[in-house]
């Protein structure tokens, strides 16, 4: 577990399947957590059932972030397409409707920057934002992440092709 001021970073638990299930299928994120289709709590469960694999292993880990004060799970971060011979990976989150603006998100990127670069010894993190994100731009250049590329008319939505922005973050020399 890995705890902030405001919220802790925890693994996965079979109570989460809820949760995550109201998340995973809801068609307004879908654009941007790249799904097509709806999960079943079947597969959700045995999604979490899996998780207990070693990072090394599944090359991703995902955690439920929780407020400490109301221990309301509130969102959820995930580290994907881990590569520990180039020491890099990416990171999403999501943040529940009702709890965003309250610098929940900026708090477990900290912790998670904190976790990717000093326990798993990465060299650098990226994400990719849909160009007209402003909120999620912000909160990631604001943590340190820079903007290093934009694919043209990457995702297809239902307004059209929007452009998608790659973001990184290279971990500080110590000089």
């Amino acid at each position: 577990m890995l705890k902030g001021n405001e919220i802790r970073l925890r693994a996965l638990e079979p109570h989460d399947v809820e949760l995550l299930y109201r998340w995973e299928n809801d068609p307004a994120i879908w654009t941007i957590s790249h799904t097509l289709t709806p999960f079943s709590q079947f597969t959700l469960k045995q999604y979490i059932a899996s998780s207990t694999q070693d990072i090394y292993t599944s090359k991703q880990l995902r955690l439920m972030i929780d407020e400490l004060h109301n221990r309301k799970t509130i969102g959820v971060i995930d580290i994907f397409d881990f590569d520990p011979f180039h020491r890099r990976a990416g990171i999403g989150i999501l943040i529940d409707a009702q709890y965003r603006q309250m610098h929940y998100a900026t708090e477990a990127i900290a912790l998670i920057k904190e976790y990717m670069f000093n326990v798993l010894q990465l060299h650098q993190i990226y994400c990719n934002i849909l160009a007209d994100n402003e909120a999620s731009l912000t909160l990631f250049t604001h943590a340190g992440f820079e903007i290093i590329g934009n694919k043209k008319e990457w995702i297809l939505t239902s307004d059209g092709y929007q452009d998608e922005l790659m973001l990184q973050c290279i971990k500080p020399s110590r000089r």
